[in-house]
């Protein structure tokens, strides 16, 4: 699962029963060494539609972790991209892969739940941040991302398909979930990780009542499922001037 670069057992467990923000410091040297990192091939499948809607001008990177993120906005973005993140750690990483980039980069160590910018962006991407978040939290979240976009600006992040019953995945991402609730009514701080608490009708929903109007589009490097729905999709969710 893990590459020998990646975490050990140990410094995995440690990371698990600390809060999402220690625990992301810990793993940052690390974590791109692990599956959690999002995977390149979707990284490119969203700059190729990312680039057909653009260019952009100034682009923002929701959670931007070690900065896998920063990549695709320095792809499509004309003038700026900026990370955001509230993992000291993590931060560390992205900059120094920031300054490969060639691009005008800024990051920002902030809550994203509170972002500490006006309405500066035409862009805003998130590449598997969303599982630490409650569904009670994301109307509040995409009225952050609302408030920090131009009008007609875009907030856009890819959506994989979920696995059926009949999939060895389903069991194994339902499996998470329930020890990781188990783990948070037993131990303080909480890490809040959940795989199947973001669901893309609830998502689509909120996002409509944050005002923005939301497309899906189908990334068709991934191809189609049995029943002909797309294994991954973009949200591309624009702001209402």
């Amino acid at each position: 699962m893990f590459s020998p670069e990646g975490p050990s057992l140990r410094e995995l467990a440690v990371q698990a029963l600390s809060s999402v923000e220690h625990g992301y410091d810990l793993l940052a040297p690390k974590f791109d060494h692990t599956p959690f990192r999002t995977p390149d091939s979707v990284l490119s499948a969203v700059t190729a539609a990312l680039k057909e809607s653009g260019p952009y001008g100034d682009g923002l990177d929701l959670c931007c972790g070690t900065g896998a993120g920063l990549d695709v906005l320095a792809r499509v973005c004309t003038r700026s991209a900026t990370g955001v993140d509230f993992s000291a750690g993590m931060l560390d990483e992205a900059r120094g892969r920031a300054l490969g980039t060639g691009a005008r980069v800024a990051l920002v160590r902030a809550d994203v739940r509170a972002l500490p910018f006006t309405a500066a962006f035409d862009l805003v991407v998130s590449f598997g941040a969303f599982g630490h978040f409650l569904p009670r939290e994301l109307p509040g979240l995409f009225a952050q991302v609302h408030r920090v976009l131009r009008p007609g600006g875009r907030f856009a992040f890819p959506v994989l398909a979920p696995p059926r019953p009949a999939d060895p995945a389903f069991w194994m991402l339902l499996g998470f979930d329930a020890v990781m609730r188990v783990r948070n009514a037993v131990w303080r701080p909480p890490f809040v990780m959940y795989y199947r608490a973001f669901r893309l009708g609830e998502v689509r929903r909120e996002l409509e009542r944050a005002g923005f109007r939301v497309d899906l589009r189908a990334l068709p490097e991934f191809g189609m499922r049995g029943d002909g729905s797309p294994r991954v999709r973009m949200v591309e969710a624009r702001r209402q001037a």
